[in-house]
């Protein structure tokens, strides 16, 4: 008979071959210079419990949870995982919104080595499915009713298109009374934790943690995997940058499953300096700014339009905000004319954040002179980052050149999970990951982002990949085809335009394509913002699709129309739709 452990061992291997890793050379250069820790996040918790005990890790609206309840919740729901069959190397998908469930699953799924797949609250039957089906997870977990959306429904319509998803783990007051067995709430999970300590796995820090999900240019989003040692240092070393300590009170304004607000140095940066997450349940002034004056948060994070959206709101009406003394903004560029204004409108400092789930993270330091802060996007946080800024033909440019970044480190991947074709495109022969980022950097190292390489537009910090719209918009038995490219807008940065051939004697209109594409369980903020109809497409050289030519013709149509402030009601719908997204 073949030993649990054995079987145990077995899903491990087979998980690290379907996520490249660094070379090993590499990885003991890291380790002997004391960059990985050796630490998993289960171990951190349990460490910190230990140190901190009652002191308040988590506010959630009226929920107050200290260290040592933190980790004792999450032990019983990782006793229960165990009960239903939940382990090592299996993957669960999470979507949860901004509520302290978020953290007690999570540490319960590190606790015995299951791997959190990280979806968004946005995403919908297109993305879970897709998401649940590639990952292979055992096990989905929601929330049940949030912001009038029911998350129950679209999981009974994942659990009917994915028949190897087992269960779905509820949080909230309703549960998960639905009369599908397959439906748990997360209390009734943790009710099927014995009166003893279950035999917990073995942790080791060098594997993976948790899978994120890419904002690439292709139509299947890829999975990120990341170690437990990568990642930790990653949270790190951004404390150090950041100045997080035991003191700091930092808010989640954005969904907290982010890259950003989770560990730039976010969430788990702060519990990992035993300070005090809070978080919002929306981004908006109206809920963010009292919660900042109340809980006397002290650093928070926004996308570019919620940051215009705060300064807009605060100068009319002076909230108090005295005790935050440092905004992050990332996820897109950050205009200048913008960023020149945090000081002044809101009373802290700003630090410009600029960088992605696959790794290389870059900060503005909080000792750089205002011209730096605001007129770049910082530069790498690791003396370890490497980086490259190369032409098309991967030649190193001079600094002030613009072209492609490329980067390799302690904490970017060295490959997506499973995607061996992709893998040989999107990294370099050396390990170098291609980030399609524009930019160009000064002397010192500082990087100003200048636009992408990919086919992908960054609609206040969602990324939208135009080849999944595309093929989405394909399927419709009037399109001939499609092509979706982005529109310059002063409040979001861009804006998604679909080009639509249509097939003769066929006809179709914007409003039934945007329904057709909300039928087939499209997120939101990918849907088009405009539809535009055309006879052809322009062409490259090479006869394909010119998308920077679409991109120069939306250019000129809105050259001298678009408003230097948000336009009127933005406010709703920046806390609607905008999100960070690295």
């Amino acid at each position: 008979m073949t030993k649990p452990i054995d079987r145990e061992e077995e899903a491990w291997a087979q998980l690290m071959r379907d996520c490249p890793s660094w070379p090993d050379d590499m990885a003991a250069a890291y380790r002997a210079a004391g960059l990985w820790e050796g630490l998993t996040f289960g171990e951190m918790l349990a460490d910190r419990a230990a140190r901190y005990g009652d002191k308040t890790a988590i506010v959630a609206g009226e929920t107050r949870l200290g260290y040592a309840a933190l980790h004792e919740r999450a032990g019983k729901l990782a006793a229960g995982l165990l009960q239903l069959g939940v382990g090592p190397a299996d993957r669960v998908v999470v979507q949860m919104t901004n509520r302290h469930e978020f953290f007690t699953v999570v540490f319960a799924l590190f606790r015995i080595g299951a791997l959190p797949v990280f979806a968004l609250p946005l995403h919908r039957l297109s993305e879970i499915a897709y998401l649940c089906e590639f990952s292979e997870a055992k096990a989905y977990v929601i929330p049940d009713v949030d912001a009038g959306f029911d998350y129950r429904a679209l999981a009974a319509d994942v659990l009917e298109r994915v028949p190897g998803l087992r269960h779905v783990l509820v949080a909230g007051e309703t549960g998960g009374e639905t009369g599908s067995s397959a439906f748990l709430s997360l209390e009734r999970l943790a009710a099927l934790a014995g009166p003893e300590e279950p035999a917990w796995p073995r942790g080791e820090a060098g594997r993976v943690a948790f899978l994120q999900l890419s904002g690439g240019s292709t139509g299947l989003p890829k999975l990120i995997p990341r170690t437990h040692d990568d990642y930790m240092y990653s949270v790190r070393r951004s404390n150090e940058i950041c100045g997080i300590t035991e003191q700091s009170i930092y808010m989640a304004a954005l969904p907290v499953a982010h890259n950003f607000p989770l560990s730039s140095p976010g969430a788990l940066g702060t519990l990992y300096a035993g300070g005090t997450v809070v978080l919002a349940a929306a981004p908006s002034p109206d809920e963010a700014f009292p919660l900042i004056a109340k809980e006397r948060v002290t650093v928070t994070a926004l996308v570019p339009p919620l940051a215009l959206v705060w300064m807009e709101a605060a100068a009319l009406r002076r909230p108090d905000l005295s005790s935050l003394r440092l905004l992050q903004v990332g996820g897109a560029k950050f205009s200048a004319e913008a960023a020149g204004r945090v000081r002044q409108t809101l009373g802290c400092r700003l630090q410009q954040v600029y960088g992605m789930a696959e790794g290389l993270v870059n900060y503005t330091r909080l000792d750089d002179d205002d011209e730096i802060v605001v007129n770049t996007q910082g530069r790498p946080m690791s003396d370890w980052d490497e980086i490259r800024i190369v032409d098309e033909d991967d030649a190193e440019l001079a600094p002030g050149e613009v072209g492609e970044l490329l980067t390799r480190g302690p904490y970017t991947i060295r490959g997506y999970y499973r995607a061996e074709a992709h893998n040989a495109k999107a990294f370099t022969a050396d390990g170098f990951y291609r980030t399609g980022d524009l930019v160009k950097a000064d002397a010192q190292g500082y990087l100003v982002v200048d636009g992408r390489a990919k086919d992908q537009i960054n609609r206040g910090g969602d990324k939208i990949a135009a080849e999944e719209v595309e093929n989405h918009l394909l399927a419709h038995p009037a399109v001939f085809d499609a092509a979706l490219a982005a529109m310059p807008d002063a409040f979001l940065g861009e804006r998604a335009c679909a080009f639509i051939i249509l097939r003769e004697d066929r006809k179709a209109t914007g409003p039934e394509l945007r329904a057709f594409l909300r039928e087939r369980g499209l997120s939101a903020y990918k849907i088009p913002d405009r539809f535009a109809f055309t006879d052809a497409f322009p062409q490259t050289n090479v006869g394909k699709v010119s998308k920077k030519a679409l991109r120069e013709r939306l250019m000129a149509e809105v050259s001298g129309s678009v408003p230097a402030t948000a336009p009127a009601g933005a406010s709703a719908q920046a806390a609607a739709s905008a999100r960070a997204t690295q």
